[in-house]
């Protein structure tokens, strides 16, 4: 088996032993198949574990310490209309954009980043992945009936590698604040021009100060900017426990983006998402009935990241002039995308409750 990447311009391009045409990943079997001849490869494993996915130094990073091996460039083409950066094939001279399906030229421009350490190979085929977003829209009320017949014309879908990072930190803080204990004192009103006891409840603040450490591991955040953050957080959870170790025969039929969020701007996100967690540790660590933080101070050391691939079934479709996108984790099958709204099901539907309501209203008058 013959792996025509390169470093300079890697492309993952696996030509069939037996008839020439590219190969591809077969999520079902984790083979390289031939769609042209049927020929399949299975990849050489190792019987051992698989090496550990390797950490890489964040202030290394920051200051462009990392080793040129962490480094590659890659062709890319970028979206004009939603900004996403996707690997194009040297072949490739006209295109749609898979996130957005808007028709794209490809240029040779390159995009110089730093490596995928690991990725999550795909789980689900693309059949699978269209019978989830199917099925998805068929729970839809209201939607498009139109909509739903063009997405089932069997228009294929895109497979894309979604880059992320994750991040890893060791936490320590400090902070200062406020324990609330309820307790209950009994009072005379009046209440119907009679005297009456009451229990009423109130809160007595001590101020507290403490420690709380804790050590976060692969915070995950999305590095793409090309699909609303709603719908990739909605594909969440993934298991990445099951991440492996970044290898080109995995992206062998598939496409994969470019990270358009920036390391240091990614960890600002990543620090947004520990320091919530945080916040439950000092709340928790208070203890009493209610808490109050009043200054809160943390501390980072060793702090690691990875850049991973996520696998996304998408589909972009242009349906009345108007773009509609769906997502499939391609490893769970959960499905997120734009919701269609149909404008004469809605007026139809209000049109028959006026009609019940009236039939309702009817039945009433006349019984009396």
């Amino acid at each position: 088996m013959t792996d025509t990447s390169v470093t300079a311009n890697e492309e993952h391009r696996f030509p069939c032993p037996a008839c020439g045409a590219d190969m591809r990943f077969d999520p079902a079997s984790g083979a390289l198949q031939c769609d042209h001849c049927g020929h399949r490869e299975e990849e050489a494993r190792d019987t051992k574990a698989p090496p550990a996915i390797e950490e890489l130094d964040y202030k290394a990073a920051l200051a462009a310490q990392l080793p040129e091996a962490e480094m590659e460039e890659t062709r890319v083409i970028q979206c004009d209309s939603c900004g996403a950066q996707v690997e194009f094939d040297p072949d490739s001279h006209a295109a749609e954009c898979p996130f957005c399906a808007t028709p794209i030229v490809t240029d040779t421009g390159t995009h110089r980043h730093i490596k995928p350490r690991g990725l999550l190979p795909f789980a689900l085929k693309e059949e699978q992945a269209r019978d989830a977003m199917n099925a998805w829209l068929g729970k839809l009320w209201f939607a498009p009936g139109g909509l739903q017949q063009y997405a089932r014309k069997g228009r294929r879908m895109q497979g894309i590698y979604v880059p992320f990072w994750t991040y890893d930190a060791d936490t320590k803080s400090r902070y200062t604040g406020m324990r609330g204990v309820y307790y209950y004192e009994t009072k005379t009103v009046m209440r119907d021009g009679k005297r009456t006891q009451q229990r009423v409840r109130k809160i007595a603040w001590t101020p507290v100060k403490g420690r709380v450490a804790r050590w976060f591991d692969d915070v995950l955040v999305l590095a793409s900017k090309s699909l609303p953050k709603k719908y990739t957080d909605g594909l969440q959870p993934w298991n990445l426990t099951e991440l492996e170790p970044y290898a080109p025969h995995f992206l062998a039929g598939f496409r994969a983006e470019g990270y358009q969020v920036e390391l240091p701007e990614g960890f600002e996100e990543a620090k947004a998402i520990m320091e919530a967690t945080i916040r439950r540790d000092v709340r928790f660590d208070i203890g009493g009935d209610q808490q109050q933080i009043t200054t809160l101070s943390t501390e980072m050391r060793d702090i690691t990241f990875k850049h991973v691939l996520l696998p996304v079934w998408l589909a972009a479709y242009k349906y009345k002039g108007k773009s509609y996108r769906f997502v499939v984790n391609g490893q769970s099958g959960k499905v997120q995308g734009e919701r269609p709204w149909s404008a004469w099901k809605i007026a139809f539907a209000v049109l028959l409750g006026l009609i019940v309501a009236g039939g309702i209203g009817y039945a009433v008058a006349m019984s009396q």
